[in-house]
């Protein structure tokens, strides 16, 4: 029970620290999508994915003012098409920031290609989604 735990708390720790070491850089932006009158953007020190392991911010801010709107529950899944095959999924893990309508997250892809994203929430800014595709290099 013991190494559960501590399994648990250093994989918290590992994830707070890539997320914070994201954070405190300077971002660049993947991908933006106009939703109604809400921006959601997908950032990253990059401004791409790779192959790989990827930290990366999801933000969402009014269209108009830029400022953030609080949108509770978010989600970002991917999915690339495969010749003959079912599709590749990838889910990111994504941790509210201590700012409103920024979610800090780790996504990773075991190999290069076109992703089409799904980007949903569900909170006081309503119910709502947006899809676009982001290539990984």
């Amino acid at each position: 029970m013991q190494r559960v735990m501590m399994g648990v708390v250093l994989g918290v720790v590992l994830l707070a620290g890539l997320l914070a070491a994201v954070w405190g850089a300077d971002l660049k932006v993947i991908q933006t999508r106009k939703v109604k009158d809400m921006a959601v953007t997908l950032l990253s020190e990059s401004g791409q994915w790779t192959q790989g392991k990827n930290t990366f911010v999801l933000e969402f801010t009014s269209a108009a003012t830029k400022q953030p709107v609080d949108v509770g529950k978010a989600t970002l899944s991917t999915s690339m098409a495969m010749p003959g095959m079912a599709p590749m999924l990838a889910g990111a893990t994504l941790s509210q920031d201590k700012a409103p309508g920024r979610y800090l997250g780790t996504i990773s892809f075991p190999d290069s290609g076109a992703r089409q994203v799904t980007v949903a929430w569900d909170g006081p800014a309503g119910k709502g989604s947006t899809q676009f595709s982001v290539p990984v290099r």
